[in-house]
């Protein structure tokens, strides 16, 4: 299996969205990008660990792609809004790409100019694009939120 990671906001709703993927075949909700080790949710939520919510997916090539995968995260929320996804505030909420390969931060790259260069937004596109780093998964509850909880989008 692949392994991708991908920050979008509130961990829940991406998550989500990824599960719903054929191909797709684990997602763990988590922690990526950060200075503290194996952080909580109320460290991560102080803005001071560095860490994004994060969803970690193993997929398998032979069913969805990379570039697939990229489409669906460019979807899912608004990559021109920097340390926020509506109403969510600060770096823990930051769009990110984390890449596991060379091949992935080339297709990651392309894409992002490819968006950049679209008329599909009016600002410029704030995602970044980083070398994946040690992973934490979230506490339990943070695992499969909307599926548990028969949610199926974030309060706004």
């Amino acid at each position: 299996m692949a392994q991708a990671a991908f920050g979008a906001g509130c961990f829940w709703g991406v998550q989500h969205e990824f599960d719903q993927m054929k191909g797709v075949t684990k997602t763990i909700a988590g922690y990526m990008g950060g200075t503290t080790k194996d952080p909580t949710y109320k460290e991560v939520c102080t803005d001071k660990t560095g860490h994004a919510e994060t969803v970690y997916l193993e997929y398998d090539e032979q069913i969805v792609s990379y570039k697939e995968l990229l489409s669906v995260f460019w979807k899912i929320h608004d990559p021109t809004q920097k340390n926020r996804q509506g109403l969510d505030v600060g770096t823990q909420y930051r769009s990110v790409i984390f890449y596991y390969s060379e091949k992935q931060k080339e297709l990651a790259e392309e894409s992002k100019k490819e968006l950049n260069d679209s008329s599909n937004f009016q600002r410029p596109i704030s995602t970044e694009i980083v070398s994946a780093s040690a992973f934490y998964p979230a506490e339990e509850y943070h695992q499969h939120y909307f599926q548990k909880n028969g949610v199926t989008g974030c309060p706004i």
